[in-house]
């Protein structure tokens, strides 16, 4: 069975390691609207963090960082994996992310989860879209 996780306005440490568990206990998840996932924090602060990271790694030799949005999330939730285990190593390949809602999850119930949803703390955020944006990502339209 295959869940489909829409993480627009979902604090993305949160719900990244919900989806870890979920992953790690045997579920398939496909997250839809990566993009609109947010971070909270100072916009200054986290922009800097980030920048710091993607320049930490080689062009050749690595680590590699991602720019795009729905790559940050997936390692953000591959972080949060036992990736040295042959269960961690599964438990990723279970994991789709995907920009938006693909045609043919249009019709899909989308599964909102209330308790990592960003509107109950009242504190500034950043969309995982502009880190991107910041990065270098340029969407395509």
């Amino acid at each position: 069975m295959t869940t489909v996780i829409d993480a627009t306005d979902t604090i993305m440490g949160r719900l990244a390691s919900g989806i870890a568990k979920r992953l790690l206990m045997g579920e398939h998840i496909v997250v839809v609207n990566a993009e609109r996932a947010v971070i909270v924090g100072r916009k200054e602060e986290i922009l800097k963090s980030y920048k710091q990271t993607y320049d930490r790694g080689h062009r050749y030799m690595g680590p590699f960082y991602p720019r795009m949005p729905h790559l940050i999330f997936k390692r953000t939730v591959r972080g949060m994996l036992p990736r040295q285990t042959a269960k961690g190593k599964g438990a990723l390949q279970h994991l789709l992310v995907h920009l938006g809602v693909p045609e043919q999850l249009k019709d899909a119930k989308l599964e909102v989860p209330e308790e990592f949803r960003a509107d109950v703390i009242k504190q500034k955020v950043v969309r995982l879209e502009d880190i991107s944006k910041f990065l270098g990502w340029v969407p395509v339209k």
